[in-house]
């Protein structure tokens, strides 16, 4: 069995973000930047699946600029076998990443897709929904839990809703987004840090791959949050009831 497990590179999760100056967007410049949590933990369940005998080989995907292939070594080091990088110079939507996606995977054939279930960056929770329907193949979303049997070929995943947990099974191929909940991602060690600078990455291009590269949304502009107001401390029950009353308008 082959696994492949797309990848983003986004603005680290502990870095404060700013706004540029122009309202255009988030301040990337001289910022740190690292694979995203969801897609370290789709990563991670891939090589877990690959350790227990259940897989073959684990391709790493990213998309994006050059510099996504230093969030591809990671995957690398984390200890995927190989990499692709579809070398793109616009920031990619969600539907322009599912049509790359499948482009590769009628490439590479893999029996499981892995994505994680958002990018921590737009919070968009599109592209997994959405390459599972450009390639008729079931879907498990913010799995909690995957048990695979190779034998059936299928995938059982819990995920979680709101009311709890619901049960799938899948027929194989099939797409998995992970959420948090799955497991807990490795830290690459030095010596695959060193190891992974020889293993292979392919380069394509969109064009290469057939695939228009555009965008159907306009980002308008970006702001930050509206700062909140500091709390006061009430004297007595009955001023809380007055200001829920005639300040919040909430009784």
């Amino acid at each position: 069995m082959k696994i492949m497990v797309a990848v983003k590179r986004v603005v680290d999760y502990a870095v404060k973000i700013r706004i540029k100056p122009d309202k255009s967007g988030v301040e990337t410049q001289n910022v740190k930047m690292s694979m995203n949590p969801f897609c370290e933990i789709a990563l991670e369940e891939a090589l877990k699946i690959k350790e227990s005998g259940l897989a073959k080989e684990v391709v790493a995907v990213t998309m994006g600029p050059s510099n996504c292939v230093d969030t591809l070594r990671t995957g690398l080091a984390m200890g995927a076998d190989r990499g692709i990088h579809v070398e793109a110079a616009r920031d990619l939507v969600p539907l322009s990443v599912a049509k790359v996606l499948k482009k590769l995977v009628e490439v590479e054939n893999p029996e499981l897709l892995i994505l994680g279930k958002q990018a921590i960056d737009d919070d968009c929770n599109q592209t997994g929904q959405m390459i599972a329907a450009l390639l008729g193949w079931p879907q498990g979303t913010f799995a909690s839990k995957v048990v695979l049997d190779k034998e059936k070929q299928v995938a059982t995943v819990d995920r979680e809703v709101d009311g709890g947990l619901e049960t799938l099974c899948l027929d194989l191929p099939a797409v998995i987004t992970t959420d948090l909940r799955l497991n807990q991602p490795r830290y690459a060690t030095l010596p695959n840090i060193m190891k992974a600078k020889s293993k292979p990455i392919k380069k394509y291009t969109p064009e290469e791959l057939n695939v228009e590269i555009k965008s159907d949304l306009e980002v308008v502009q970006v702001t930050e949050p509206p700062k909140r107001k500091a709390g006061v401390i009430l004297s007595s029950v009955d001023e809380l009831i007055d200001k829920l009353k005639n300040e919040a308008h909430v009784i």
